[in-house]
This record gives C-alpha cells, sequence and structure tokens, in this order.
C-alpha cells in the first residue's frame, strides 16, 4: 500500500511497534538550542503520548491507516498459502528476527504475513514462548488497524481474524 503525504491534527496513523494512534497537535519544542516541531500522537490501544519530529515522520514508518476497501487486501494475504522457506529448517532465532523487523516495520501486509505464518505453524505444533509472543503482536496490531479501517469494535475485527482460521486451536 502506497504511504500517503502530509499528516494534520486528527489524522489516525500508524505509528510502527506502537500501533493505531491519531495525532492531536503540532508542537514547537527546544531541542539542543535548535527549535523543532512534533507531533503529539496519542496511541488508542496504550492511551500514551508520544512526540515523533515531524520531518522525520515519514522515516519512521508514520503512515496513515490502511482504508475500508484495503481490508479486502490483507484478507487476501492472511488467507493465502504461508511463505515456505522450509521453516522446520530455519533457525527460530532466525525467524524471530524476521517476524519482529516486520513487526516493526509498521507495513499492515508484513504483519499480515507474520500472523498468518504463525497461524499456520501453530496448526502444525505448538508453538514456543516466544512465537506466542510474535503472534499477540501481530494480532493485536491486525485488530487495531482493521478495526479504525472498518470503523467496528476492536472485538469485532478479533472476530474477523478468529473467523479466518477458525481451523486452528483455540486463541490463547
Amino acid at each position: 500500500m502506497k504511504k500517503e503525504e502530509g499528516f494534520k491534527v486528527g489524522d489516525k496513523i500508524v505509528y510502527p511497534a506502537q500501533g493505531v494512534g491519531i495525532i492531536e497537535g503540532v508542537e514547537e519544542l527546544t531541542v539542543e538550542g535548535e527549535r523543532l516541531s512534533f507531533f503529539s500522537i496519542r496511541i488508542l490501544e496504550k492511551d500514551v503520548m508520544i512526540r515523533v519530529p515531524v520531518d522525520k515522520a515519514e522515516r519512521v514508518g508514520l503512515r496513515k491507516i490502511i482504508t475500508d476497501s484495503s481490508v479486502r487486501d490483507i484478507v487476501e494475504i492472511l488467507t493465502s498459502e504461508p511463505t515456505s522457506r522450509g521453516e522446520e529448517k530455519v533457525s527460530w532465532t532466525v525467524r524471530h528476527r524476521e517476524y519482529a523487523d516486520k513487526i516493526k516495520s509498521g507495513s499492515i501486509e508484513e504483519v499480515a504475513e507474520v500472523y498468518r505464518d504463525l497461524m499456520q505453524l501453530r496448526r502444525d505444533k505448538e508453538l514456543s514462548f516466544g512465537e506466542r509472543k510474535i503472534l499477540e503482536s501481530a494480532k493485536q496490531f491486525l485488530i487495531g488497524e482493521i478495526s479504525e479501517a472498518k470503523h467496528i469494535a476492536p472485538e469485532e475485527a478479533e472476530g474477523l481474524l478468529y473467523g479466518l482460521f477458525q481451523g486452528n486451536k483455540e486463541e490463547e
């Protein structure tokens, strides 16, 4: 999905590794003698405020949330066949690093791939603590963005995800 240029107060955004937030203001602060502009962003799930330099917003991966129509593309990724690289031969540390990098990227498509791949892996074996933690992060990221994009409650977005993977073991 294409990144949109320009953010303004009131925009709902995604901040990688933090989740969905809303730009509540722009502040001028002096940092090391230099006057800088910062977006004040409230992260919705955690209800915390963070500041992101306006001139670095794109570089840190700040982006607008996906549209309702883009959710179909995410569902397509979630229901497609998992990426197969002979996962059983790839060490967990390598997979963990790749999954963590995908989640930190802030790309909803990459997060959807992580969720899909781990849900498929869970069909075949019990996930380790680390794998469950990554799966939970991906799930929360997807729930947050899908619920905002479709203007539905997070519980409904979670139900949508659950419905796509009903053949899997019950989620913890």
